[in-house]
């Protein structure tokens, strides 16, 4: 199966990416390959707001990646929204760890550059890792995609969200940054979606600890409790 693409998102690490997509509006792109950056390819995309992307877990570590299967398959799994302990089938679930390493979100189309002989496809709402390998491309499609009377399980309703809190350290670590101009307060409103979402894995619980996250050019530290997340330093990577 050949890769047209690779993202370029803000996630530099697995950890702190949205559980789904569209839960952050986070701007990324995707690098077309050749031969797949052809412009001529996206003649008509323009017509749609929104595009399915096809992509490869590249980073699991019991998958390879050749979009074999997995070395071991695993029929149950936990899935963080039932609180990380309660096992359902895995497909019954969104989890990375599938028979096949392919992956499936809708995200916002932006718009399509071209620069010599770079093309480059801009979307919003991605839950992506940077450089995960893109599959395919497709329009999303309103009246047969979107089905009013659906039902989600267990995952009916969004997540809800904790309050995010800057320490007066991280506070003036964010100013000087913006200050020197080294980074956009794009990135900071992004960080601050990703944070409220509560990054931690489903079954850590633990006020206390200090937490350490990666995303775009910040190392981030912080902590959460039971409504809010605290950001103790932020610092570029």
């Amino acid at each position: 199966m050949p890769i047209i693409g690779h993202m370029h998102s803000p996630y530099r690490e697995k950890f702190g990416i949205p559980r789904q997509p569209n839960l952050v509006q986070v701007e990324s792109y995707i690098e077309m390959a050749e031969p797949y950056n052809d412009i001529l390819a996206f003649d008509g995309i323009e017509d749609f707001s929104h595009l399915w992307l096809l992509w490869q877990f590249h980073e699991n570590k019991n998958q390879d990646n050749s979009l074999n299967q997995m070395s071991k398959f695993r029929p149950q799994v936990r899935p963080p929204r039932l609180g990380g302990n309660q096992k359902i089938g895995v497909f019954a679930t969104r989890s990375m760890y599938r028979p096949s390493p392919i992956g499936l979100s809708v995200v916002r189309f932006l718009r399509i550059e071209k620069q010599a002989k770079s093309v480059r496809l801009y979307v919003m709402g991605s839950d992506l890792l940077h450089g995960t390998p893109i599959l395919d491309i497709k329009p999303y499609i309103q009246y047969s995609d979107a089905i009013a009377d659906s039902q989600s399980g267990y995952a009916q309703q969004e997540p809800i969200r904790k309050t995010v809190l800057w320490t007066e350290t991280a506070q003036s670590q964010q100013q000087q940054l913006l200050k020197q101009r080294i980074l956009d307060k794009k990135i900071f409103d992004e960080l601050e979606q990703v944070l409220s979402l509560d990054p931690r894995p489903a079954y850590q619980n633990d006020a206390e600890r200090v937490y350490g996250m990666c995303f775009s050019e910040l190392n981030i530290r912080f902590t959460v409790d039971d409504r809010n997340v605290t950001v103790l330093a932020v610092e570029q990577s």
